[in-house]
């Protein structure tokens, strides 16, 4: 009886004890992904055939940008006298007039295909700081020269 009893006693805790779980498998590293995508190369742009297509600029309309607004280079020369910068690229043309008060950029677009460029538009800033000045007080303060 006592074998008896020492086998169900075996059997019993036998039953208590579970098998083994499986040891979990690693798990292959999920790719890694760079925090920015790779570099593109922009689209292959088509050259530009010259004068295909003409874009007429928009012209600036301010109270006291009458006498510079729409004015060829020379006659803006002969008012504020010989640009500090003359820059010219494709059919644009930047003049700029400096004095003691304040920085005149005039911007001078052709207004047709084919056309001499004209002034369009005005950016005025103080020489001291760069800070955008009054453009109409700008070009009075520089045509008095």
């Amino acid at each position: 009886m006592r074998s008896a009893a020492l086998l169900l006693t075996s059997l019993t805790l036998g039953a208590c004890v579970s098998a083994p779980k499986p040891e979990p498998r690693p798990q292959a590293p999920a790719a890694v992904r760079p925090a920015t995508p790779p570099p593109q190369s922009p689209p292959a742009q088509q050259p530009v055939a010259p004068n295909s297509r003409f874009i007429a600029p928009q012209v600036m309309r301010l109270p006291g940008l009458e006498g510079v607004i729409g004015q060829r280079a020379d006659a803006l020369e002969r008012v504020f006298g010989k640009a500090r910068l003359d820059v010219k690229e494709g059919d644009v043309r930047k003049l700029q007039f400096a004095g003691e008060p304040c920085v005149l950029d005039i911007y001078l677009y052709p207004l047709s295909p084919g056309a001499a460029p004209t002034a369009t538009h005005v950016e005025a800033r103080r020489s001291s700081d760069g800070q955008s000045v009054d453009r109409a007080a700008c070009v009075r303060a520089l045509g008095a020269n």
